[in-house]
């Protein structure tokens, strides 16, 4: 199979990339070397690699940040993945390509399912879902996959940020009343690459294409997650001493976009078409901070003794 990856420097594309194989080979595009707001180099790539499926992992996601910059955040979720599901429509490939949570309100009292309304709460949820609405009217052949609170080895994801924080003050404050289920890239990578080996065998069944939830657990608050993060970070060698962490409300901690209080996802339709079980988050959070101790461990060997003369 041959995958044309686009976002590979993302954290989940990062992960994509990485499980390139003799049965997955994966020809992967950052966004300096692909910038899928670019039509014309879209379609080229297409072209020239001749993929079995296309990966789309790249998009606009600074949530904050987009309320002032709508067009620079529709350039990149809404027109550039138009321009991607074309590129796919004229060559018959199939595409997969990740959405998000921010299409809900989270205002639901249940985790999301796929058929919920969706109602967004700001710039960067609305072309998320404008997005969605582009990729199903151009290419009939497509599989959305929404994700959540998604961590990785790479970018500024909410793990190194909470770490960095440990490490500069005594006490850390974090919303309480968000509820959600972090999402590992590295399990998102996978599932990726169980649906594109799916999507291109002979026979497809017709279930497999649309839209599905990529779902973790167990749920929990922000502020449980860091909590956990500097409990864990403490454990693995990686954090010298845990601050406080201390619970506070949304409303408390003002941000330029809105943010859902819900941002659960059911992940029933995507075990029940392609076998993919929800990712206990625990374990792979657990198998980066043993990374990170294994790192830091082996800068200090390698180290100059500054004693010496």
């Amino acid at each position: 199979m041959n995958v044309l990856l686009a976002g590979a420097g993302g954290q989940v594309g990062t992960e994509v990339a990485a499980l390139g194989s003799p049965t997955f080979r994966v020809t992967a595009r950052t966004r300096a070397q692909l910038d899928i707001c670019d039509a014309a180099a879209v379609a080229k790539a297409v072209e020239q690699t001749a993929p079995d499926v296309v990966v789309n992992c790249a998009a606009y996601t600074a949530v904050d940040r987009a309320e002032d910059e709508p067009a620079q955040a529709r350039a990149a979720n809404v027109d550039a993945v138009a321009s991607l599901a074309a590129g796919c429509a004229r060559r018959s490939v199939p595409l997969i390509h990740l959405s998000t949570d921010y299409v809900f309100d989270g205002r639901a009292s249940r985790p999301y399912r796929e058929e919920d309304p969706a109602q967004p709460l700001g710039v960067y949820g609305e072309t998320k879902l404008a997005g969605e609405r582009a990729l199903r009217q151009a290419l009939e052949r497509h599989v959305i996959l929404r994700l959540s609170w998604v961590f990785g080895r790479v970018g500024r994801s909410f793990v190194d940020t909470i770490l960095r924080l440990a490490r500069e003050r005594s006490e850390l404050t974090v919303v309480d009343d968000q509820i959600g289920a972090p999402a590992p890239a590295v399990a998102v990578a996978r599932a990726i690459r169980r649906i594109a080996a799916v999507i291109t065998a002979e026979d497809v069944p017709a279930e497999a294409w649309g839209t599905f939830h990529f779902a973790a657990a167990p749920a929990l608050s922000w502020c449980s997650f860091a909590q956990t993060i500097v409990h864990e970070g403490v454990a693995a060698g990686v954090l010298p001493s845990a601050p406080k962490v201390r619970p506070i409300a949304t409303a408390d901690w003002p941000t330029r976009a809105r943010r859902p209080l819900n941002s659960r996802l059911d992940g029933n339709k995507l075990q029940r078409v392609y076998g993919i079980a929800p990712a206990d988050w625990r374990g792979y959070l657990a198998s980066y901070l043993g990374e990170l101790a294994d790192g830091a461990a082996s800068r200090a060997e390698g180290a100059p003794n500054r004693s010496a003369t």
